[in-house]
């Protein structure tokens, strides 16, 4: 059996354009992956069929070792681009063996190691301008049955926080955990945002809350400083969702600079690359919680991992809080079960790509906003606005379906 055809499909999903991949071999089996890689879809697009569709046309998928070990050590640069190109299709080629074998890819990783897979929720705060409007959104994500909320507090902040700002992301945290009790896990994100000094008075500030953790305080190559971040604070820290080697993963996880490992099973390598991760961590007595902050692909990939993985602790999870086609996008699998995620049983990833969806929501360009300006604000918010509300404001690109004038048509190559 040889991979025979090679084949990507963006679609736009509000804040972002997911791009899947599918492969076809030579006896009729299909896989799919993921290279959503916010504001660089094209880039990777380009890069998959100009370097990685010639590296594995004509393979035999079984080879995952070889065929995305080589590319790894073929690409040269590294980086976000080149690893997320890779991490689609190494994803892709174990659809491919799953449904060669007849089983759902878990089964293959190691088999189930967790009867669920507990979630917790992102995206949920759209919309939010103040206290209240955090606290209403929180309830409402509670009430479905999350046990755990992730939240950024801190606005458009970047490296020194004002005292007002500070203030304000106390508030805000207070809110919510008002709203949804003590027994609601609050997650703090941070975004690599902080300086060392003031991640760390903001930590000691939002400690009383008891945040599970506090995510990626400083800026996510700053291992050292995010170590010395974990010493002076009694919040679990987490980290890793912008590394992509597993060089990177390594200084981590010997540093001890983070309590729990969240690796993009999209960005780092692929589900293989994740669980020698997760060993590593493991050997640490660190915990993993993948980060998907993209489509039902990237999810599909997480669950496998998740069951299969000892060290796995929750599951990042946008699927209640993205764009109303999300689920349209994919057939075969609806993840969600108040707050815990179902792992598809049928052979692979257990998801199909549905072409004819995928061709009614189109690129759009720079639909993901800045982080550090009011396009965070502008853009996420008015998004989490438009998905509740099912409306759309054509003056908004981010809650657009696609660009004015657009057919429709499918952005496919292949």
């Amino acid at each position: 059996m040889k991979i025979a055809r090679f084949e990507t499909f963006l679609a736009n999903a509000g804040l972002r354009n997911y791009l899947f991949v599918r492969l076809t071999t030579d006896t009729g089996l299909t896989g799919v992956g993921e290279a959503t890689l916010e504001w660089q879809e094209r880039a990777v697009q380009a890069l998959l069929h100009e370097w990685v569709e010639a590296r594995i046309l004509g393979r035999d998928p079984f080879d995952i070792e070889a065929v995305a070990g080589g590319m790894v050590r073929d690409q040269y640069q590294g980086g976000s681009t080149v690893m997320t190109a890779i991490s689609g299709v190494e994803v892709a080629m174990w659809d491919i063996v799953g449904k060669a074998c007849g089983q759902p890819l878990y089964r293959l990783l190691g088999g189930r190691c967790h009867g669920r897979i507990p979630a917790y929720a992102n995206g949920w705060y759209g919309g939010a301008r103040a206290p209240r409007d955090y606290a209403e959104r929180a309830r409402d994500a509670a009430a479905r049955g999350y046990g755990a909320l992730k939240l950024d507090p801190f606005g458009v902040a970047w490296k020194d926080l004002e005292p007002e700002e500070l203030e304000a992301a106390v508030e805000t945290v207070a809110a919510v955990r008002e709203a949804v009790g003590p027994r609601i896990g609050i997650m703090i994100e941070c975004h690599g945002r902080l300086s060392a000094g003031s991640a760390v008075d903001a930590i000691r500030r939002l400690e009383r809350f008891e945040p599970i953790w506090c995510e990626e305080p400083v800026a996510p190559e700053a291992i050292e400083l995010l170590a010395e971040v974990k010493r002076q604070v009694r919040s679990p820290i987490a980290a890793g969702e912008r590394l992509y080697t597993a060089a990177d993963f390594q200084r981590l996880i010997a540093l001890r600079a983070a309590d729990v490992v969240q690796m993009d099973i999209a960005h780092a390598g692929g589900v293989l690359a994740a669980k020698k991760v997760a060993a590593m961590a493991a050997v640490q007595d660190l915990r993993v919680a993948p980060h998907c902050s993209i489509g039902p692909v990237a999810l599909a990939a997480c669950l496998h991992f998740d069951a299969s993985t000892p060290n796995f602790m929750v599951q990042e999870c946008f699927a209640e809080f993205d764009v109303p086609w999300r689920s349209s996008l994919v057939k075969g699998w609806d993840p969600v079960r108040r707050g815990d995620l179902v792992v598809p049983e049928a052979p692979g990833l257990g998801v199909e790509l549905d072409e004819e969806a995928i061709a009614a929501h189109p690129y759009v360009p720079n639909a993901f906003p800045s982080l550090w300006d009011e396009g965070w604000l502008r853009g996420f918010t008015q998004t989490g606005g438009n998905i509740r509300t099912g409306r759309t404001d054509p003056a908004d690109p981010i809650g657009r379906t696609g660009p004015p004038g657009s057919t429709g048509s499918t952005d496919r190559k292949g």
